[in-house]
């Protein structure tokens, strides 16, 4: 019997050279209106968001790296091909930070998670190669709690052998409590590790 046709789903490609920063922002009359979803990126400072956006969108440079952690302090969105928006948002448990300071950040980075809109998704970064911190666990519980969908990249794979990044991802899921239908991958922006098959779990957000 001959098989029912199926049509293939055609993954996201994002054209490098049409991607760019719109703007950076800390009050909600400062953001812009593309008209288009976004994907929020959320994890502490130097864990490697501006990485995984340049590797994401193809092309070094777009979101700027840095080895000084806590440098994020605005919202900044990057148009992605005109399919989504990136929004880098400021790293947490920067020690250096002055309560002042965090509890500003924390305001900001609040309203933005719980009221925009066009967000239909975060990606968590956590370090692949240590436990979830005591902040990826806030930060996962506070996502769950106003049932935003979550995405978990767990970064700099390439410094871990493959044959144990499948225990570490355990200890990750362990810690974080993640949920069932929350996906986790090993990532890395050196090799591009499973960029791939983020893209398309990313796509069914946009």
């Amino acid at each position: 019997m001959r098989q029912p046709f199926l049509k293939e789903v055609t993954r996201m490609k994002i054209n490098p050279g049409n991607v760019d920063i719109i703007t950076s922002a800390v009050k909600p009359e400062h953001y812009p209106e593309t008209g288009l979803k976004e994907i929020a990126l959320s994890g502490r400072s130097n864990v490697g968001k501006s990485s995984f956006i340049n590797a994401m969108c193809g092309r070094k440079g777009v979101a700027r790296t840095s080895s000084k952690p806590g440098k994020t302090i605005t919202l900044n969105f990057y148009n992605a091909d005109n399919k989504f928006v990136f929004v880098d948002v400021p790293g947490y448990g920067y020690a250096k930070q002055s309560k002042s300071e965090r509890e500003k950040w924390g305001a900001m980075i609040e309203g933005y998670l719980t009221k925009r809109e066009t967000l239909t998704c975060v990606v968590q970064l956590v370090d692949l190669r240590h436990p979830p911190t005591a902040d990826d666990i806030s930060m996962y519980d506070f996502l769950k709690y106003y049932e935003m969908p979550v995405i978990v990249v767990a970064t700099k794979a390439d410094k871990i052998a493959r044959g144990k990044i499948q225990k570490h991802i355990s200890v990750i899921k362990k810690e974080l409590e993640m949920e069932p239908e929350d996906q986790i991958f090993a990532f890395s922006s050196l090799d591009k590790r499973n960029l791939p098959e983020i893209m398309t779990a990313l796509q069914k957000f946009v």
